[in-house]
């Protein structure tokens, strides 16, 4: 019997958050709904970060509240403080997403914090959603390396993840948020992982910048993972990463685990049908 691998529709968040040219709200909402009808379990919709830093993502609340929502579909939000949080309460956020760093370097650069003092921060967000019974997600930027400080220690993308599962995430996203990742150093990263966090607790985040991304999923397959972050039409990148655009394409990931012999549950003539949006947004 096939396996069902998960595939985690980063498009509308990830994807767009580094498309400098302005994206439409009516653009952003039809792309949802397009996803929406694709069969995935869960899409990343927006970010409540502060506008001045991610405009991009100034209009999250408005795709949140006008999208056509589906049964079955988890629409989710990136919140890094409680005024983030309470504003995807408002906007009806199904789970909201935390954010740190294994490298103290990327930490500062993107939020102006120590590793340890953007977990601190955390802490109220996620009693907070406890409370309304919001399930939390974890991520962690540059599990093996990183643009400011170069190689990552595994032993502390571990510390992280263990602090992240302690505190009450469901689920940890390893990023790879430059896209320089091998198979060899996301295995040394993930059996380090695997010591702290089970493997159904854990899913890939891997960009695709040097070309390696469907080998890197190869890889944690290999160790268990099942579930794996990805964007349409390989939108996106993060701000604070220079040169690292590139999101694995949602497209290319479902094609190379179909031919594997996995089971995705999505659509690939809608999945096309939204890749086509998704670099239309691009390129204007």
């Amino acid at each position: 019997m096939s396996e069902f691998v998960e595939i985690f529709e980063m498009g509308p968040r990830d994807g767009l958050q580094n498309e400098r040219n302005n994206i439409p709200t009516a653009d952003k909402i039809s792309l949802v709904n397009c996803l929406s009808k694709a069969g995935f379990k869960r899409i990343e919709v927006g970010s409540f970060v502060s506008p001045r830093w991610v405009p991009q993502m100034a209009d999250s609340a408005q795709v949140l509240t006008n999208i056509q929502r589906q049964p079955g579909v988890s629409y989710t939000a990136l919140t890094p403080n409680m005024q983030g949080f309470n504003r995807a309460v408002m906007a009806q956020a199904d789970e909201i997403a935390i954010f740190g760093s294994a490298s103290e370097g990327f930490s500062k650069a993107n939020i102006n914090a120590t590793i340890a003092e953007s977990l601190e921060r955390f802490g109220p967000v996620i009693d907070a959603a406890r409370s309304v019974n919001l399930p939390v997600r974890g991520y962690i930027s540059c599990v093996t390396d990183c643009p400011f400080d170069g190689p990552t220690s595994p032993k502390k993308v571990a510390q992280v993840a263990a602090y992240m599962k302690k505190a009450g995430c469901y689920e940890i996203s390893l990023g790879d948020t430059i896209g320089q990742g091998t198979p060899e150093s996301i295995l040394a990263m993930l059996t380090a992982v695997l010591n702290e966090v089970p493997a159904d607790e854990l899913a890939g985040h891997y960009h695709d910048t040097a070309g390696r991304a469907l080998i890197n999923i190869e890889a944690s397959l290999q160790v268990g993972l099942r579930v794996f972050d990805a964007a349409v039409g390989g939108l996106g990148g993060c701000p604070y990463a220079p040169g690292a655009a590139g999101n694995v394409a949602t497209e290319a990931v479902n094609d190379w685990l179909i031919q594997r012999g996995y089971l995705t549950g999505l659509k690939p003539t809608i999945l096309e049908t939204a890749a086509g949006m998704a670099r239309d947004m691009r390129s204007k």
